[in-house]
């Protein structure tokens, strides 16, 4: 079951952390999520699946950025978050996708337990120019069956601060 914005409120400071938090951003189901004002970029054309890649960070003027199709901008949400005893999930918010522009390529999916900021996986349809601060995904929390192994404190994209590039590479070092 998909919490109501009620019970996100309700849940705010126990198993729900959203810092900083504004009623404002508050939905029937969900709770709007707002752009950070970096973006992160591959320097690498052809991206390989065992190495890790050099990045540039791309600074959000307040006059807009323009945005590129078939390119992969990496950002992250203005707001921190915690979840515990819930399933968080991320999707993009409708007047956002209508415009062409998706946050997520595969991650929308959320760990019991993760502490940190969501990286975006941001790409366009076409062309569009976008803002810091503007609120472009949306969280909401399912509830969970039966007992659970919470996200490893020490996985590889906990407690984070940046935005953070793939880190698949790590795992073919196991």
């Amino acid at each position: 079951m998909i919490l109501s914005g009620l019970k996100i409120q309700e849940n705010l400071g126990k198993n729900i952390i959203i810092e900083p938090y504004d009623e404002k951003f508050l939905n029937p189901n969900s709770y709007n999520l707002r752009l950070f004002d970096e973006l992160l970029c591959y320097d690498e054309e052809i991206l390989d699946m065992k190495k890790n890649h050099k990045t540039k960070v791309v600074k959000i003027p307040p006059e807009g950025l323009l945005l590129e199709p078939s390119r992969l901008y990496l950002g992250r949400t203005l707001e921190y978050t915690e979840t515990l005893n819930y399933v968080p999930m991320l999707e993009g918010r409708s007047s956002v996708g209508r415009l062409g522009l998706f946050i997520h390529v595969t991650a929308g999916f959320g760990d019991v337990g993760f502490k940190g900021f969501w990286t975006l996986e941001i790409h366009c349809i076409q062309p569009i120019k976008i803002y810091a601060g503007v609120s472009l995904c949306q969280i909401y929390y399912h509830t969970l069956d039966g007992d659970f192994l919470p996200y490893s404190q020490s996985g590889k994209y906990q407690n984070n601060s940046e935005i953070q590039a793939s880190r698949l590479y790590m795992d073919f070092a196991e």
